[in-house]
């Protein structure tokens, strides 16, 4: 199976003799491994595995730890994503340590189960060959490396915010006491997540950006820990000049767009040509047309003044038949084409349309439907039907000519009473004004008030006593009508039985309900409101600054914004703070357990011999180690928050480590080297004579 890795291959491995322990920090978040002695590791990288499959070839191939971004491309990663060996600390998929564990002395967690270490017993002792293990816990290592400098005392506690979970162990004469350890299952994990989900919130757009590494080294590089989270929260709402020096901003690549230069008049010239072609190649067009129209028109005219000469020499009685092949019915039907045929020749040469006398008029109308007043029974079937289509185009062109009439004297009612208008303002301007502010006020008011009661269903000034407004209190007069007549028409007779429909007369209800039943209250709302739009307007242009009631404004668009540099800009303020704020409070993402300040009390309670002496001894030697202590400002919150939880003036003493991420590899390796480091390893005839129960009981000593 193929292995991809950019791990360093090492080559002096010959150098080191077979009995010098390879030391290996299994940590949840990296994995370093190098040799017993040593200050430094020889390998790091990130503890997790991949198994995508090749685009080319299809073969699934082993990515370890950290890989090349380029190198991603050739490989379908859509079905396989980073998988970690570890749940919690511990370890769960061994198939994956296969790849990545050596033997000798391998860091656990503290209180690691024996299902766990038997796993890898058997992984190491079976697969690999290897003649002696040793397991420690990795935050034991970490706080004997800081004792050895004087960093601590034999006698503390060892804090440790790891990856994914906190731990809390007490020590006493070097030794830890596992007895009284405390754990919490959060840890940089969880911050991580934290920051990533309230950035995707907060740039939505922007969320491919927020990839796990680039939101781990944010973290790592901005957040810090509040000594005081209420106190610092309130600057960032306020938006003082502290709280803007506490902002950072990550600028993501953004390109400026290109700035358009404006025309030369060469080009101006060159478009307003091309314009000018265009326009006169449409205007030849459209002349072309119109000749064209006018050219049918004219042989139309033509055609139908030829047929109206030859029906002069053609019999009365024979005219049905001579037209029944030119789609005419009568003459007057050819004289009515001819007229509008003549119009329409006249409009499209543009000359002026002859208006006739109203007796020629008239005359010609009753020419044209000369079939109206004859009696039914002196006419033909085919007559007939020409007298009831003469009769529908008589009515719709006098219904048309009344329509007209009517706007034109609404337009010269309209005329006269602007005239009377201005002759009273010409007379008395400020008098004219109040007056129609007082109009307008009381109309205004009338139409909202009709409004109100049309939506209250009757219900005005505060007579609702139910408190609200109910389905039936927002139907008028006519719903609530005709709601009555639905519910009483199937139990008229009032038996209780539904006989609608049995009897004729029952149907009339439709014939009710489609009338118009409205309330006196809603006759004449368009005049009222048709008049208030109208003084409104007149308001506007005599009085500057008049501002309507109900003056709507038009909804306009949002136009289009280029972006700018500040548009790829990711601001954190809050968020710095924010996200490692659940390392003292884990409730804040649903999990119920303790903060690292609480654990300490709860750790010096398990103590089997816990008395004010033995607390104080340890508080005066609290040692924080571990990737997640990097936090700026922890070690002064974990101050103050254990002050907190314990007597007043007791000594409370809290520092970190030398390297919270290396030291716990160092102190293991410098626990290799020692001359005892055999006694406490069990060989491979070990594990098989005593077994797993063996491994249950076994425990390191540190202080050797």
């Amino acid at each position: 199976m193929p292995f991809v890795s950019e791990i360093q291959r090492q080559s002096d491995f010959n150098h080191f003799p077979s009995t010098t322990p390879i030391v290996i920090d299994n940590g949840a978040s990296a994995f370093r491994i190098g040799w017993a002695g040593e200050s430094d590791p020889r390998v790091i990288f990130r503890n997790i595995v991949q198994r995508p499959r090749h685009k080319a070839t299809g073969e699934t191939v082993t990515i370890v730890g950290d890989h090349d971004l380029s190198l991603m491309k050739y490989f379908d990663c859509t079905r396989s994503g980073p998988r970690s060996a570890f749940d919690g600390n511990v370890v769960y998929q061994f198939e994956i340590m296969e790849y990545i564990n050596h033997p000798v002395l391998i860091t656990e967690c503290v209180c690691n189960p024996v299902q766990s270490r038997s796993k890898m017993a058997e992984l190491l002792f079976e697969t690999y060959g290897v003649p002696s293990i040793a397991f420690g816990v990795d935050a034991a290592f970490s706080y004997m490396y800081n004792q050895q400098l004087g960093i601590c005392d034999k006698d503390g506690l060892a804090i440790c915010p790891g990856f994914t979970a906190s731990h809390v162990i007490p020590f006493i004469d070097g030794e830890p006491v596992y007895k009284g350890c405390c754990r919490t299952n959060i840890g940089g994990y969880h911050v991580t997540d934290s920051l990533k989900q309230l950035l995707s919130l907060k740039y939505p757009h922007h969320m491919a950006r927020f990839t796990w590494e680039k939101v781990e080294d944010l973290k790592m590089e901005h957040c810090y820990i509040a000594s005081d989270y209420a106190s610092e929260a309130q600057l960032f709402q306020k938006g003082t000049k502290e709280a803007e020096g506490k902002t950072r901003c990550w600028q993501l690549p953004w390109i400026p767009p290109p700035t358009e230069e404006p025309p030369s008049e060469e080009e101006i010239a060159r478009k307003a040509a091309i314009k000018e072609k265009q326009g006169q190649r449409l205007r030849e067009m459209a002349e072309a047309k119109r000749s064209s129209r006018i050219n049918e028109l004219e042989n139309e005219v033509r055609g139908l003044e030829f047929l109206l000469h030859q029906l002069v020499q053609v019999a009365e009685d024979d005219i049905p038949s001579f037209l029944s092949e030119t789609g005419y019915i009568s003459k007057q039907e050819i004289e009515s084409a001819l007229t509008k045929a003549t119009q329409s020749l006249r409009k499209a040469k543009g000359e002026p349309k002859d208006e006739p006398e109203s007796e020629d008029h008239t005359d010609a109308t009753n020419e044209k439907f000369h079939l109206i007043n004859v009696p039914d029974d002196v006419l033909s079937p085919e007559q007939i039907k020409e007298k009831r289509r003469q009769l529908f185009l008589k009515t719709t062109s006098e219904g048309r000519q009344r329509a007209k009439q009517k706007r034109y004297e609404v337009e010269l009612e309209r005329e006269r009473r602007n005239q009377l208008d201005e002759e009273r303002r010409m007379e008395n301007p400020e008098l004219y004004l109040e007056e129609l502010r007082v109009k307008y006020k009381e109309l205004s008011e009338k139409v909202e008030q009709r409004k109100r009661l049309k939506t209250n269903g009757g219900h005005a000034n505060g007579n609702n006593l139910s408190g609200g407004v109910g389905r039936g209190e927002r139907l008028n007069a006519a719903q609530r009508e005709r709601m009555r007549l639905l519910t009483t028409a199937a139990f008229d007779r009032g038996k209780g039985e539904d006989t609608f429909g049995a009897r004729d007369e029952d149907w009339q209800l439709y014939k009710l309900m489609s009338k118009d039943n409205n309330d006196d209250d809603d006759e004449g709302p368009d005049e009222d409101e048709a008049e208030l739009v109208r003084l409104s307007s007149r308001l506007q242009d005599i009085d500057p600054t008049f501002v309507p009631k109900s003056d709507v404004q038009p909804t306009e668009m949002p136009k289009f914004r280029p972006l700018t540099k500040e548009d790829f800009q990711i601001v954190m303020g809050v968020e710095r703070f924010r996200c490692p704020e659940i390392l003292f409070h884990p409730n804040w993402i649903g999990v119920d357990q303790t903060g690292l300040d609480e654990m300490t009390g709860v750790s010096l309670r398990r103590l089997p011999s816990y008395s004010d002496d033995i607390a104080e001894r340890l508080t005066n030697s609290i040692l924080i180690t571990g990737g997640s202590c990097l936090f700026p400002g922890i070690r002064e919150r974990l101050e103050a928050g254990i002050r907190m939880i314990r007597p007043c003036g007791s000594p409370i003493r809290v520092v970190r480590a030398l390297d919270p991420i290396l030291d716990a590899w160092r102190g293991a390796s410098v626990y290799a080297a020692a001359s005892q480091f055999t006694t406490q390893t069990f060989s491979r005839m070990d594990y098989y004579e005593k077994g797993e129960d063996w491994l249950r009981r076994y425990q390191l000593r540190y202080s050797i």
